[in-house]
């Protein structure tokens, strides 16, 4: 690729302690200021290729797990987070994004039985993994017994809170985590209300609790 330099950005003559075969520092500098996408490599000029070049396409890969009973297999972006795949991928919005840095709890799955935050958690971690979200709790018109609570405490206001504080605590039950109101507080400390609904969302869960 040959580049032609105005007068002002040729070099000047090489002196006799310069090396011909080399581009002086006077050369490089002279020569990037003209040709911001070249780079001088043994006198030669070499095309930089843009960063989007560079990079080529996101890497993917191929995930199959159980979500709510169901097999799924789907393709997506290594970086893709479980909550990401539920939602633009599989149409499970019930699970929300909150803050999407595992801080409010919004966004609470259940993998192989565990609580996790969806937000935090990679796609492509999960081959074989069996996914519950709120929406495969209840069994078809019949709610689950947590849901059913929920409504008969009132334990919501805003609702957007609701579907992560439901799985969580269907979690703690689970896990046995619900022998007094404060070791459940503790251990639904990590999903947030904003609306302020802690006292009703303890008694839906001691509720179902109490009838397991």
């Amino acid at each position: 690729m040959s580049i032609d330099l105005p007068e002002s950005a040729v070099p000047p003559p090489t002196g006799p302690g310069e090396s011909a075969s080399a581009p002086s520092r006077r050369t490089f500098i002279a020569t990037s200021a003209v040709v911001g996408g070249a780079v001088v490599a043994g006198g030669t000029f070499l095309a930089v290729p843009d960063e989007a070049t560079a990079e080529g396409a996101s890497p993917s890969s191929r995930v199959s797990l159980t979500v709510n009973g169901t097999r799924r297999t789907v393709t997506v972006d290594n970086r893709t987070s479980l909550l990401d795949l539920l939602r633009e991928h599989l149409g499970l919005t019930g699970s929300k994004k909150g803050c999407n840095a595992g801080a409010c709890g919004a966004c609470t799955v259940l993998v192989d039985g565990h609580r996790v935050n969806s937000c935090l958690t990679l796609a492509v971690r999960l081959e074989d993994a069996e996914v519950t979200t709120v929406e495969g709790l209840a069994e078809g018109d019949r709610l689950h017994p947590l849901q059913q609570a929920f409504i008969d405490e009132d334990a919501f206001q805003c609702g957007y809170c609701t579907p992560g504080q439901i799985v969580s605590g269907v979690g703690c039950i689970q896990e046995g985590h619900t022998g007094s109101p404060e070791e459940i507080r503790e251990w639904m400390s990590g999903n947030i209300c904003r609306c302020g609904c802690y006292v009703k969302i303890v008694r839906a869960v001691e509720q179902t609790a109490g009838r397991k």
